[in-house]
């Protein structure tokens, strides 16, 4: 059966986003041969949402593509702690489904980081 999942970040500088990854977020991880790198990431969810232009986009396997949302706990805390490492932040937002912002990746790459105002579903199975 599935016993885990494998996220793919298309990146134009990849080099430098690993290293953002591996010094900055702190993610640990894996040598899979010759540098390259395979990152643990925190517990994950994932939900099915609507696309609003003809379909998501995909990989050139067309595979769909996906948006990385970080999830915390407290997400000024979390902004002041990244902060400290340069990370610059997008303004934040209130959504009916949590408090987010954005922090962009060495290659310009963005990924979200929110505070859920929503159940989630990190421990179910564990």
């Amino acid at each position: 059966m599935i016993n885990g999942a494998h996220f793919l970040l298309y990146s134009k500088d990849p080099d430098a986003d690993r290293a953002f990854l591996r010094y900055v977020l702190e993610f640990e991880s894996v040598d899979a041969g010759r540098g390259w790198l395979i990152f643990g990431l925190p517990p994950a969810e994932m939900a099915v949402h609507p696309s609003e232009d003809e379909g998501p986009s995909k990989a050139n396997d067309g595979v769909v593509g996906a948006a990385l949302y970080l999830m915390c706990d407290d997400l000024h805390a979390t902004m002041k702690q990244l902060q400290s490492r340069k990370v610059k932040f997008a303004a934040v937002s209130e959504q009916q489904w949590g408090t987010v912002t954005t922090f962009p990746l060495p290659s310009g790459a963005k990924i979200g980081l929110y505070q859920p105002k929503h159940p989630t579903a990190l421990k179910l199975g564990r």
